[in-house]
């Protein structure tokens, strides 16, 4: 009988093959640690029965308010490097989780803090800070997504000193137990898409959750409606006045679901080499075929260098001179490796694969989320390819 390997004293158990870790400072790389106990503790226990029921885990809201992780780099200080390997444990823990928590601190709160007056700010971030307030973002419409930016249909009107809302939005996540969701709509006066910070008790509001998903289905994704929806001036963000704002935090927010995609790899990577030293065929570990080494090999790879990519942006990031073409492009980039790397992990545990009891399933199926909200593997790579060429191929 082969000896049983203690997987987590191997070299390179944490996946970090470059040590990647080392660029942070020594009180990022304490805090790292606590999200990591953080999310062994809460998280990965209750993370594949949350997918299996379709169900969101409302008791968890309090634990991360506690965790304290909203806003790491605006509020708290931390570098960009440190919030994206935060975000991409999150991710290696739960897509879900991980998503949950990228629309209310990437998406919604990116938004406040981004294109809210300070008056606004001061009365809006406090609760939003501390999870008191759940937030949610109203881009995507039934009958726009890529092209939203020129095709916004929800209309925003204005009489006297409020705003009348009409409209409908669709894969909004959080929105069914949403407290605010931060909707964008074309001014009818001057055609300019605006941003508005509505109540989701208010009057003509309504979200219905979105039955059937295939993946990231503990995330409540939403079809919002919008009918005469009564938004006071006072609650018109300050600084959206077109998509060029708009744009500004989406921006940043690519590369957060970038950073996803580094932890969707990582947590194939876990899974797949545990699934390979462990499982007996043929009389020996699967680990010590040839083949199945070459897959693990080609895994860490695709891990490494989306980390590698994800690293510099943040690095540009806190120096200020990031591009939006460099995070299209890491968005592209990234998620088609992680699409390689959950597909290779899948066939690693062979039928096993196919059941989330074993974990790479449910990776394998989220995966395809990520790889298509914050815009399409073809939009990203057509926006990097119009900055490389100076020709645009987007009609």
């Amino acid at each position: 009988m082969p000896k049983a390997i203690d997987l987590n004293n191997l070299p390179y158990a944490d996946g970090d093959f470059y040590s990647f870790e080392d660029l942070l400072t020594g009180a990022e790389r304490e805090r790292l640690q606590e999200v990591r106990d953080f999310l062994t503790k809460e998280v990965r226990p209750i993370a594949v029965d949350c997918w299996n029921r379709a169900e969101f885990p409302m008791d968890i809201i309090p634990k991360l308010a506690e965790l304290d992780m909203v806003s790491p780099v605006r509020r708290q200080g931390y570098s960009n490097v440190f919030a994206g390997m935060v975000h991409a444990e999150f991710t290696r823990a739960d897509a879900s989780i991980a998503t949950f928590m990228g629309v209310h601190d990437g998406l919604f709160t990116g938004s406040i803090e981004e294109l809210a007056s300070e008056e606004q700010k001061a009365a809006w971030l406090p609760d939003i800070y501390s999870l008191k307030k759940i937030g949610a973002f109203g881009l995507t419409e039934p009958l726009g997504g890529s092209d939203v930016a020129g095709g916004t249909r929800t209309t925003a009107q204005r009489e006297g000193d409020s705003w009348i809302l009409n409209g409908a939005k669709r894969w909004i996540g959080n929105a069914t137990f949403s407290d605010w969701v931060v909707i964008f709509a074309r001014d009818v006066a001057d055609n300019q898409v605006k941003g508005f910070l509505v109540d989701t008790k208010t009057e003509g509001y309504a979200a219905s959750k979105i039955e059937n998903k295939i993946s990231l289905r503990t995330v409540q994704n939403a079809d919002i409606t919008l009918t005469n929806v009564v938004v006071s001036d006072d609650f018109k963000l300050a600084g959206a006045n077109s998509f060029r704002d708009t744009n500004k935090v989406l921006k940043v927010t690519r590369l957060g679901v970038a950073w996803q995609a580094v932890g969707q790899q990582l947590a194939a990577f876990d899974v797949a080499r545990r699934y390979a030293v462990e499982r007996q065929q043929f009389g020996r570990p699967l680990a010590s075929f040839q083949l199945v080494q070459d897959q693990l090999v080609q895994i860490l790879g695709n891990a490494v260098s989306s980390m590698g990519m994800m690293i510099r942006l943040a690095q540009l990031e806190d120096a200020g001179v990031a591009k939006d073409e460099q995070s299209t492009l890491a968005k592209a980039f990234t998620t088609a490796r992680m699409r390689e790397s959950v597909a290779l992990g899948r066939s690693i545990l062979g039928g096993n694969g196919i059941v989330t009891d074993y974990g790479m399933a449910k990776i394998f199926a989220d995966a395809e989320a990520i790889y298509s909200y914050e815009g399409t593997h073809e939009i990203n790579t057509l926006v990097t390819g119009r900055a490389i060429t100076g020709i645009s191929a987007i009609v």
